[in-house]
């Protein structure tokens, strides 16, 4: 018997299933509970399983040619990770490690390509990932060709800030990535994160509160990078 926990029903790739069609899916799929700090797939490993987030975080990372870890994105509960192998059959392009406890759901490739083949929303809602993906990765590798340190820093920040209702220009990132998190995340040292994240304050563009960094001019922060990709 499945715990209440192995669920694809928060999965909004599958909001077109009927009740009967997803109990269904669910029943063909394996279900794993990982700790957090543990791997679930790895760079460059040969599976082709396709894997569903129930319950917890988790994170996809590369390593770059210097060694160091680069963070891509989180993935919450409710969305899914692995699409590109099951797709074309090739080894894994990143790795995937829990950030929290969670509950994931293991689906064969083959299981997958059926539900894209059966379903035209399942089918849509990859390929608006897919293109997502592409867009943003796009836009990493402009910010790494035509910014610095400071800008990238900048350009994360307002990334993982959402809008918080305090003011037109105002948001909020909440919990507060670790410095070295977001010293991962554009590919330099914790200690120029801190040095950052410093100067903002002292320039008024950021406030550090208990569980939160608010960011509190956008517009602000836009323009300065902005400028720095044209100046380059």
């Amino acid at each position: 018997m499945r715990r209440r926990s192995e669920t694809l029903a928060g999965a909004a790739l599958f909001r077109s299933l009927s009740p009967d069609e997803l109990r269904a899916l669910e029943d063909r799929c394996l279900w794993r509970r990982v700790e957090a700090g543990q791997w679930i797939i790895d760079f460059e490993d040969e599976g082709t399983d396709v894997f569903v987030v129930a319950a917890g975080l988790v994170r996809v990372t590369i390593r770059a040619i210097s060694g160091r870890t680069v963070i891509l994105r989180d993935i919450p509960a409710g969305e899914f990770f692995g699409e590109l192998a099951a797709i074309d059959g090739k080894a894994r392009s990143a790795g995937i490690v829990a950030v929290t406890n969670a509950t994931v759901a293991c689906m064969p490739a083959p299981l997958f390509r059926d539900c894209i083949h059966r379903h035209p929303d399942v089918c849509d809602q990859v390929m608006v990932l897919l293109a997502g993906e592409i867009r943003k990765l796009a836009t990493r590798v402009n910010e790494f060709n035509t910014l610095d340190v400071r800008h990238r820093i900048y350009a994360e920040l307002l990334r993982l800030a959402r809008p918080d209702g305090r003011g037109e220009h105002s948001a909020t990132i909440s919990p507060p990535p670790p410095h070295a998190d977001l010293a991962a995340r554009v590919s330099t040292r914790r200690e120029a994160v801190s040095r950052e994240l410093s100067a903002l304050e002292r320039d008024g563009l950021l406030e550090k509160r208990r569980g939160a960094l608010v960011l509190l001019d956008t517009r602000r922060l836009r323009e300065r990078v902005r400028q720095a990709a044209e100046e380059d």
